[in-house]
C-alpha cells in the first residue's frame, strides 16, 4: 500500500469517527469494532455515492439500507444512522429475506452468511441503482460493488467502477481516491476493461 493511500485511509478513518453519532461512539463493549467501523463506513458511503433521483418516489424519501442474511450489525447500523440526513433524507434500515425488497433499497450490504448465493442476488438487482456492498472474497471481482476486506486487521474496500456505472451510481472520486479499484474478474463470466 503507498503511503498516500495509507494516509487517504487514516483521513477517513478520522472523519468517520468524528462523523459517528455520540451514542455510537459509547456502544456496549459487546458490539463488535469491526462491525462499528463497517456500518460506519456504510453510512459515509452514502454521502459519497450518488443516485439517479428515479431511485426515490420522493424529493424527501429516505436512504432504504437492507441488510440480506445473518445481521452481524445488531443495531450498530440503527445507531449510526438514527436521526442522520443526507441532502434531505434520512434513514431507514430493513432486515431482507429472499424476494422483491431486494430491490426496494438503495444500499444493500449482503451479508457473508449469503456467500454461497451473494451471485444470485447480484443478479436481482443487476441493472438497479441499488449499491451493493459486501464483505465476502472477491464479491467485488463478482459484479459487487462495493466490498470489505480486512488487511493486517484494518477495515479496507474495494470499487468495481463498472458495476457502480451498471447501476447508474456516480462514486465520488473522493471515495474512490480510498478504495482498492477492482475489475471484473473473466473467470466468473464477466467481461474485464
Amino acid at each position: 500500500m503507498t503511503r498516500q493511500l495509507g494516509l487517504a485511509i487514516a483521513t477517513i478513518c478520522m472523519s468517520l469517527h468524528l462523523s459517528l453519532p455520540a451514542n455510537a461512539q459509547t456502544l456496549d463493549s459487546s458490539d463488535s469494532s469491526e462491525y462499528l467501523i463497517k456500518a460506519g463506513f456504510i453510512y459515509n458511503f452514502a454521502k459519497f455515492v450518488g443516485w439517479p433521483t428515479t431511485a426515490f418516489a420522493q424529493p424527501n424519501s429516505p436512504i432504504v439500507i437492507g441488510i440480506f442474511g445473518n445481521d452481524p450489525f445488531g443495531a450498530i447500523l440503527d445507531r449510526i444512522v438514527n436521526e442522520k440526513k443526507i441532502d434531505g433524507r434520512g434513514f431507514v434500515v430493513k432486515r431482507l429475506k429472499w424476494g422483491k425488497d431486494l430491490r426496494d433499497c438503495n444500499i444493500l450490504f449482503i451479508s457473508s452468511s449469503e456467500k454461497a448465493h451473494f451471485q444470485e442476488v447480484i443478479q436481482i438487482v443487476k441493472g438497479m441503482p441499488v449499491l451493493t456492498i459486501g464483505e465476502t472474497p472477491n464479491f467485488a471481482r463478482r459484479g459487487g460493488i462495493i466490498n470489505f476486506t480486512l488487511e493486517d486487521s484494518k477495515v479496507r474496500f474495494e470499487v468495481n467502477i463498472e458495476a457502480a456505472r451498471q447501476a447508474d451510481l456516480n462514486i465520488s472520486s473522493r471515495l474512490l481516491s480510498l478504495a482498492r479499484i477492482v475489475q471484473e474478474d473473466v473467470a466468473y463470466g464477466r467481461k474485464t476493461q
